[in-house]
C-alpha cells in the first residue's frame, strides 16, 4: 500500500512533463493471428541487448539511432527507452499513468503507455537491423513484461520499430522513417498505481499513439484510455491480414496527411470495412487508400458530403472506365484519372456511392495499401467520419483475387442492398 501511495506522490511530479506517450502492445502465440515480433537481432532471446535492469519507471542510458529521423520538424539521432512503454528523444520520463494527447513539449513515441513493471517478469530489449529492402532500423521490444506492482500474469508482448526511409526523401532533405507498432499479446491494460486490479483491468487504461511535443500534432490509436486498447492486437492499418500490425509513415516531418496519391490517409482496417476520420476544409481534395477487390462502397458516418470522386489513371492491366453507382439518381461513366462532379448531379452532393466495374484481370489485392487510391472533395469543412467496405466476387477460374473475410462480404452485399434505399442529401447513412 505504501508502495502505491508513492507512485502516486511520483505521478503528481512527473505527469506534467510526459510529452508523447502511447501504448502500443503485442503478445505471443496465446492471441490467435496476432503479429509476431521481429526477432534475429541477437541477443539470448533474439531481440538484441538488454536496454536496462528490472525496473519499475527506470529508463534506458541514451541509445544512439543509426540515422536521423525527421519528427515533426525535430531531427534526432540518439533516444532513450522508457520502461513504461514508451520511447522519448529529449529526456527521460518515469510517468507511468497515460494522459490524454498532447500533454507538453516532450516527444514521444509509445507502443504502450502503462504501468509496465519488469521486477517479477519480462525484458526490455533494443536491437538493430536491416530489412529485405536494405533499410536500416532500430526495434524497442517489450518482452512478456508484467504490470505494478511485481505482477507476473498476465504479461504484455510487444514492439516498436523506427525503420530509416532515406529511398522517400525529397531533394535535399533528410529524416524520413517508418513506425511499425506490434502487437504480439495484449492481456492487461492498467498497473494497481493507476486504478487497475489483481489482473491489470480497469482504472486509467494504457494509451496508444504519439505526441509531437508541440501541443498540435499527434495521434491517439482506437481505444486507447479505454478497455478496447486490448482490441489493437485484433486490428491494423495495415490489411485485414496483419492483426496486431500498426504503420506510420512519417514524411518531411510529419504523417501521412491525404494532399497527394503518393501520401494517402490509411485506413483503420476492421470487421466492417476501412474506416476514416480526419477534418477536411472546403474544396480540399483528399486521397484515401484502402485495401480493395473489385469494387466498393463509400459513405459519409458523419460530416459534409462527398463533392467529387477520381479514381487512378492507370492500373496494372489497362483498366480506363469504371461505372459510378449513386442509387436512386442512375449509373455513370467513371474515367480513371478524371474527376466526377458529383454536384453536376446533385448540388447537395451524395453521402454514399459505390464504384463497380472494376475488372478482376487487375487482381487487386486487399492486403495492398497502395492498390487503388481515391482522391474525395466535400460539400463543406468539417470533421468526416467514412467506411469504404470492398466488394469481392469468386471468379472460378483461377484468377489470384484475394477476398476478405466472409463478415466483410456480407457486409457489402447489405451495403449494396440498402444502398437504393437509402435517404440521401446529408441524411445519415443507413447503418449496416
Amino acid at each position: 500500500m505504501n508502495a502505491i501511495r508513492s507512485k502516486r506522490r511520483l505521478l503528481t511530479r512527473t505527469s506534467l512533463v510526459v510529452g508523447f506517450v502511447a501504448a502500443l502492445t503485442a503478445v505471443e502465440s496465446r492471441s490467435v493471428g496476432a503479429i509476431p515480433l521481429v526477432d534475429g537481432l541477437g541477443g539470448t532471446a533474439g531481440y538484441g541487448q538488454l536496454a536496462m535492469s528490472p525496473n519499475d519507471d527506470g529508463s534506458s542510458s541514451l541509445l544512439n539511432l543509426p540515422f536521423d529521423i525527421n519528427f515533426f520538424g525535430n531531427t534526432f539521432n540518439q533516444f532513450f527507452i522508457n520502461n513504461n512503454g514508451n520511447l522519448t528523444f529529449n529526456g527521460r520520463v518515469g510517468a507511468f499513468t497515460p494522459v490524454a494527447f498532447p500533454t507538453s513539449n516532450l516527444p514521444m513515441i509509445a507502443p504502450f503507455w502503462g504501468d509496465v513493471d519488469t521486477r517479477g517478469t519480462g525484458q526490455v530489449f533494443v536491437g538493430n537491423g536491416v530489412d529485405t529492402e536494405g533499410n536500416q532500423f532500430v526495434a524497442a521490444t517489450w518482452s512478456d513484461v508484467g504490470f505494478y506492482n511485481r505482477r507476473t500474469n498476465p504479461t504484455n508482448d510487444f514492439q516498436v520499430i523506427l525503420r530509416e526511409r532515406s529511398d522517400t526523401n525529397s531533394p535535399g532533405t533528410t529524416g524520413n522513417f517508418d513506425i511499425d507498432f506490434r502487437y504480439n499479446r495484449l492481456d492487461w491494460t492498467t498497473g494497481q498505481a493507476s486504478g487497475g486490479n489483481s489482473i491489470g483491468l480497469g482504472g486509467t487504461e494504457a494509451q496508444a499513439g504519439f505526441d509531437a511535443g508541440d501541443n498540435v500534432n499527434f495521434f491517439t490509436l482506437p481505444g486507447s484510455q479505454t478497455p478496447a486498447v486490448l482490441e489493437l492486437e485484433n486490428t491494423s492499418n495495415v490489411s485485414s491480414e496483419t492483426p496486431g500490425l500498426w504503420s506510420f509513415a512519417i514524411r518531411n516531418g510529419g504523417l501521412p496527411d491525404g494532399s497527394t496519391p503518393s501520401n494517402p490517409l490509411l485506413p483503420v482496417v476492421g470487421d466492417d470495412g476501412f474506416n476514416f476520420d480526419f477534418e477536411i476544409e472546403l474544396n480540399q481534395q483528399i486521397f484515401i487508400d484502402p485495401v480493395v477487390a473489385v469494387g466498393y462502397d463509400y459513405v459519409v458516418n458523419s460530416g459534409p458530403n462527398f463533392a467529387s470522386v477520381l479514381v487512378p489513371a492507370a492500373l496494372a492491366n489497362g483498366d480506363a472506365d469504371f461505372l459510378l453507382d449513386l442509387g436512386a439518381d442512375g449509373t455513370f461513366a467513371l474515367a480513371a484519372g478524371v474527376v466526377f462532379d458529383l454536384l453536376s448531379v446533385d448540388p447537395l452532393g451524395f453521402s454514399e456511392f459505390s464504384i463497380l466495374e472494376i475488372s478482376t484481370a487487375e487482381a487487386l489485392d486487399p492486403g495492398d495499401p497502395l492498390a487503388f487510391i481515391t482522391g474525395l472533395t466535400f460539400v463543406g469543412a468539417g470533421q468526416v467520419s467514412l467506411t469504404q467496405t470492398p466488394i469481392t466476387v469468386d471468379t472460378g477460374n483461377g484468377q489470384n483475387v484475394p477476398e476478405p473475410s466472409s463478415g466483410l462480404l456480407v457486409l457489402a452485399a447489405l451495403a449494396f442492398l440498402k444502398r437504393r434505399h437509402a435517404r440521401r442529401h446529408g441524411d445519415a447513412a443507413i447503418a449496416v
